[in-house]
């Protein structure tokens, strides 16, 4: 009879623990384009800072579960980020371009916000990019061309969650069907409350039963397509750190039901397609900073609580040194704008001076923006090479713009932001996406089943698991 007790108290125990064990709240980070090097450049970047050759670590590195994951898609050993975002939502690989569908771009696929929605849980699904991007549209839509945003942004709210927010829509208004809704007006019929920024959310979420979170109008007529990077940002700018608090208070509204948020730092991989070192890792600290804050969350419920973090694939081969044995990052300090936001300063000037600008204006744009001649010393090449793309492009020529996936910018933009890269002996294979590993990350109610090398469609029905979400394919 003691054993019997003793089996049946074991029982209990197991049950009980694992029932402790759930995640009740989970939050799916992924960090865009966000490859190993990323995260690594960017903790030595901070430790040079504090005058020392070692990490100074991030706060999601930390988290006690970490590993690699590859990305390959369906159809290309490189993959774009509509395929990943498919593998990272639903657990399928699909081929490049496709939004939850499977390859035959005709087959949907639930994501795992949908299995959250389904058991129960309120959802959130946010982005430092625009709404109906590839990353976030793979958790609610089904569309085989990442492109058609019109489509994309009908079916969020198809898909009906509770929350969401980015930049904007891409395209509120259906060109090729006059008849077609504007995605602005639907909002009324389907439930939803449009905020314009952090403080104007604050004012509406207490009534609202839906909530899409939008940059301001006046930002959203600069550029829609994403709120700004984080080493050009103002005060009155929309952060991801506003949205992940916006997000977290407003699922929060009844904790008993639980909740699944998806956020996305998606201008990591836009810093990267452009080269831009400095500013990618200034939008990997911003994405740190918004994990920082569902950190709080977790250590108010840690035993209910999984934080995953990852990305969707590794964006344009960073390499950390180029040959010399040793790194000077902390030189990057000294860049105070994006290559775009450097592409702005000098078309400010091109008006200023009705196109022909004096190099000495040029020469102190560059000193304000990165410290060239001040803090960076120049070599007589490197100089020259500034000098001899200023002579062909602002000296009464109109503008010749270097494009990259998501910008085109001032030639002598671009030159200063391929110096500054040589001085920090930072170097990069290409302006596109590579095949590297990318990192995972986790803490909390399953975050040990995060172990071993992962393939990227594995990871949401690990978090499934760990939430006891029923998978439906």
């Amino acid at each position: 009879m003691k054993k019997f007790y003793l089996f049946f108290a074991l029982l209990l125990l197991s049950f009980n623990l694992s029932f402790a064990q759930q995640a009740k709240y989970v939050f799916y980070f992924i960090g865009d384009g966000m490859g190993v090097n990323q995260v690594q450049g960017t903790e030595l970047f901070q430790g040079e800072l504090k005058g020392k050759i070692a990490i100074e670590p991030l706060c999601f590195t930390q988290f006690p579960v970490s590993t690699i994951a590859t990305t390959f898609s369906a159809t290309n050993g490189v993959t774009d980020s509509a395929a990943a975002g498919t593998a990272l939502a639903t657990g399928n690989k699909t081929k490049n371009g496709a939004i939850g569908v499977l390859k035959d771009l005709e087959t949907p696929v639930n994501s795992v916000a949908v299995w959250a929605k389904n058991s129960g849980k309120r959802v959130g699904i946010a982005t430092s990019v625009s709404i109906d991007h590839a990353t976030p549209a793979a958790f609610y839509a089904h569309e085989a061309g990442r492109s058609s945003y019109y489509n994309i942004g009908a079916d969020l709210y198809t898909a009906g969650f509770e929350f969401y927010a980015g930049s904007d829509f891409m395209e509120p208004d259906n060109d090729k069907n006059k008849n077609a809704k504007n995605l602005y007006k639907m909002a009324d019929e389907y439930g939803y409350c449009i905020a314009r920024g952090y403080n104007e959310y604050t004012k509406k979420c207490s009534q609202a039963e839906k909530m899409i979170l939008f940059q301001s109008e006046d930002a959203s007529k600069m550029d829609r397509s994403a709120i700004p990077y984080a080493i050009d940002r103002t005060d009155t700018d929309l952060s991801l750190s506003d949205i992940t608090r916006s997000a977290i208070d407003f699922l929060s509204k009844d904790l008993s039901k639980g909740f699944f948020l998806m956020v996305e730092g998606g201008k990591i991989d836009w810093a990267c397609h452009s080269n831009d070192a400095a500013t990618a890792f200034r939008e990997v600290q911003d994405l740190d900073n918004a994990i920082k804050i569902a950190y709080e969350f977790y250590k108010q419920h840690p035993d209910e609580t999984l934080i995953v973090v990852t990305a969707d694939h590794e964006t344009g081969g960073i390499v950390l040194g180029t040959g010399e044995y040793k790194l000077n990052l902390r030189t990057l300090a000294n860049q105070k704008t994006s290559e775009s936001g450097f592409t702005k300063v000098l078309n400010g000037m091109r008006k200023k001076y009705k196109n022909n600008v004096p190099w000495e204006a040029v020469k102190e744009a560059l000193e304000d923006n990165f410290g060239f001649w001040d803090e960076i010393k120049l070599s007589e090449e490197q100089e020259a090479r500034l000098e001899n793309v200023y002579e062909k492009t602002l000296k009464g020529q109109s503008a010749k713009m270097e494009k990259s996936e998501y910008a085109q910018d001032e030639a002598l933009a671009a030159e200063a932001k391929r110096i500054i890269n040589e001085t920090a002996l930072v170097g990069w294979t290409s302006g596109g996406h590579s095949a590297g590993y990318v990192p995972v990350f986790a803490i909390g109610a399953g975050a040990e089943n995060f172990s071993g090398r992962l393939d990227n469609v594995q990871i949401p029905t690990l978090i499934a698991k760990a939430a006891g979400y029923t998978i439906e394919k």
